[in-house]
């Protein structure tokens, strides 16, 4: 019963570590950073402009810089050379530029909209690499969050373990009690309420995903729901059938996560095929708009 109590207080607490703490910091110190290279470069941009300068080469050129930097990232992952904590050095250092990016972006602009079709599809594809790395940001927050998603367990493999959940669990709730045998008086009705609990909040839930709409959102209701079900049942049955609720408790957590896994991991895939060709095709843009601006610039047109 007390361990069953101390996991619904897990639960409540949304079953992080002590980790965020420090992650939080760490994200502060990152924000600032952005803040002032963002601002610095205003006030560059301000100084060519006072100098008589057209500013509009210096932060289209460091425009161009971060975006060969982003290309290089993608590049670096795909070859498959970098172990994995350098994949996720280059990631975080990836986000970190793409942020910078936006305020050149912003300042290579002017603030202002484009006034022809070349310009608008470039201003398109900007806003959609961004909105498109904004969403992947989040992804990869939310399950660097949920602390108890294994992302050793590939999004393929999810409905195998589910499967086999599923089979667990129903193992257990179908397990007799040996005290039955025991006696000559008839059993308690523990058997009979857990079978209940399992029919009537159980049983659905293991039969395959549940609660997109609440994974999305990282909301754990639909997780509390059930454990509070499993707790409102543990104080009326004996010590075996403690033991039960407490496994079963272990393979509700488990489910829940892979749900949640299978969630963001699929979400994950599918931005992929956003990201990447509308990068890709940016780039080609960028390519065009440098060709055309020193073509225009060298009165070659």
């Amino acid at each position: 019963m007390k361990l069953l109590a101390r996991r619904a207080a897990n639960v409540s607490m949304g079953a992080r570590s002590p980790g965020p703490t420090r992650g939080g910091s760490g994200q502060t110190i990152t924000a600032i950073l952005i803040v002032a290279i963002s601002g610095g470069l205003f006030w560059l941009v301000q100084i060519y402009t006072d100098a008589l300068r057209d500013p509009r080469y210096l932060d289209g050129w460091l425009l161009a810089g971060g975006m060969s930097l982003q290309l290089f990232f993608h590049v670096a992952t795909k070859t498959g050379r970098l172990p994995p904590k350098s994949i996720m050095r280059w990631r975080t250092f990836h986000i970190f530029v793409g942020y910078l990016l936006v305020a050149a972006f912003l300042s290579h602009s002017n603030f202002a909209l484009p006034n022809s079709v070349f310009d608008w599809a470039l201003w398109s594809g900007f806003m959609l690499v961004t909105l498109s790395g904004l969403f992947g940001t989040y992804l990869a927050w939310s399950l660097k969050a949920k602390s108890r998603v294994d992302e050793r367990v590939g999004y393929d493999r999810i409905p195998v373990r589910v499967a086999e959940l599923a089979r667990d669990v129903k193992a257990i709730v179908a397990m007799p009690d040996p005290s039955a045998d025991a006696i000559a008086l008839p059993a308690a009705p523990y058997d009979a309420w857990i079978t209940d609990l399992y029919t009537n909040h159980l049983r659905d839930f293991f039969e395959g995903p549940r609660n997109f709409s609440s994974h999305l959102i990282a909301s754990q209701r639909p997780l509390k729901r059930l454990i509070d079900e499993l707790n409102h049942l543990a104080p009326y049955v004996d010590a075996q059938g403690q033991e039960r609720l407490s496994r079963i408790w272990n393979l509700v957590a488990e489910k829940d996560a892979l749900d949640f896994a299978r969630v963001h991991f699929g979400l994950t895939r599918a931005w992929l095929f956003v990201h990447v060709p509308v990068t890709y095709g940016l780039l080609v843009l960028s390519v065009l708009h440098v060709l055309v601006v020193y073509s225009y610039a060298s009165g070659a047109l």
